[in-house]
């Protein structure tokens, strides 16, 4: 079965607009600098679902910060080093999970409370942060798959993603649901809609991620733990933050499966020290059957 890499993506600031890549360092928590930050609001964690502003602002990695930019805005560097951090360390929630974070500067909250005109701080990961995935799935991934659970043992900690390190996904999935999209006169839509970190493509049918238990790249081992449940921030155009109808209502009507409707593979990672991850890369699918 031959596939590649056809895209990577990372997505610094949770729920904000992404990063498009060449090539990424990655390790067992992910692509390097993917959701190392989030935003905290009022009711806590903020994301597109209730901000979808959020989607405008888009980052950029500059040698010495994260730059971010916003319509209307000057833009705002946030250091990567951590000089812009509060002493103290915090426990904020993901879901129901919590993982210890630091406040970034006053500045940087003002800046995000003026542009989505409301109360929020921006949080970034502690380096000593320990949250695992999903311990569950994983578990049953690895109890399925005797023969390939070795390398992926031990923990899977990451930062402030959903619940997994990683999010692949097909681009024949999304070629499929284009077609049906456009059969009944609805605009075709971008892979954008659904953040994934790595787009596969080559002979890879419409959902056998469904069927894959892990995929191989350069080294790096991803073994697929659960399919990604979606929300709607799939119907937030992530050029315009406008909410429509679709492509949720097409998808729902055929990819409402036991868990929910479903887009894509959520994964766990084994890689080798200095691994990275390049566009064009061969990948090797072990399918589940």
């Amino acid at each position: 079965m031959s596939a590649r890499i056809l895209s990577l993506h990372i997505y610094p600031l949770k729920s904000c607009a992404g990063i498009d890549l060449n090539e990424s360092p990655i390790d067992r928590a992910g692509l390097a600098w993917d959701r190392r930050w989030m935003l905290i609001g009022a009711d806590g964690f903020m994301t597109q679902r209730q901000w979808p502003a959020m989607a405008l602002i888009r980052p950029a990695l500059t040698a010495g910060a994260l730059r971010l930019s916003a319509p209307g805005m000057p833009d705002l560097d946030v250091p990567l080093d951590g000089s812009g951090l509060a002493s103290e360390v915090e426990q904020v929630g993901v879901w129901k999970d919590t993982i210890a974070a630091r406040r970034e500067s006053e500045e940087a909250a003002r800046w995000f409370s003026e542009f989505l005109d409301t109360p929020c701080r921006l949080y970034k990961v502690d380096t000593a942060a320990s949250r695992p995935a999903k311990l569950d799935w994983v578990g049953r991934w690895l109890e399925a798959h005797p023969e390939l659970a070795g390398s992926f043992a031990g923990d899977h900690y990451f930062g402030f993603a959903d619940g997994f390190p990683l999010l692949v996904a097909n681009q024949a999935s999304l070629d499929d649901l284009n077609a049906r999209l456009q059969a009944k006169g609805a605009a075709a839509v971008p892979m954008d809609r659904f953040r994934p970190n790595i787009v596969v493509q080559g002979e890879w049918e419409a959902y056998e991620e469904d069927h894959t238990a892990m995929i191989e790249a350069a080294g790096v081992k991803m073994a697929f733990v659960k399919p990604c449940t979606r929300c709607s921030i799939p119907d937030i155009d992530q050029r315009t933050a406008q909410r429509n109808e679709e492509p949720g209502r097409t998808l729902s009507a055929y990819r409402n499966l036991e868990l929910g409707v479903v887009f894509g593979q959520n994964a766990i990672v084994d890689a080798p020290a200095g691994a990275r991850l390049k566009v064009g890369d061969g990948v090797e699918i072990e399918l589940d059957f």
